[in-house]
């Protein structure tokens, strides 16, 4: 080769040294805006799913033990435990929504502490 010449075998292997450098980097400086990414949102959405989560236990709290009391309302109202199959229905149906919205709940709070459903 004359003197000053380039040699592309080199060259090439220089580029894709390079690039490899290159694409190894961008790949980790990725990586580590999505870890900071991801950790900030973290303690907001925590935040606020446990707040929405604990806002729907109390509401099913709430609901369960109004809907049981007016279930053993009807059933010492009516004499002669007429009312009871009325009563207990009411009873029953109430501890289903409490139960249902308590489990509504816990997935707000699990999303917002961002973790994954169990399969």
């Amino acid at each position: 080769m004359e003197r000053g010449s380039v040699d592309p075998q080199k060259t090439t292997k220089m580029a894709q040294e390079t690039m490899g450098q290159a694409t190894e980097q961008a790949s980790s400086t990725a990586s580590g805006m999505t870890d900071t990414v991801a950790g900030a949102a973290k303690p907001v959405t925590s935040t606020l799913g446990n707040t929405l989560g604990g806002v729907a236990n109390t509401l099913g709290g709430t609901v369960g033990a109004a809907t049981r009391g007016l279930g053993e309302t009807v059933n010492s109202a009516l004499p002669g435990g007429m009312g009871r199959p009325v009563g207990d229905a009411v009873s029953n149906i109430g501890s289903g929504v409490e139960r249902g919205v308590k489990e509504v709940g816990r997935g707000v709070k699990d999303a917002g502490e961002m973790k994954r459903s169990e399969e």
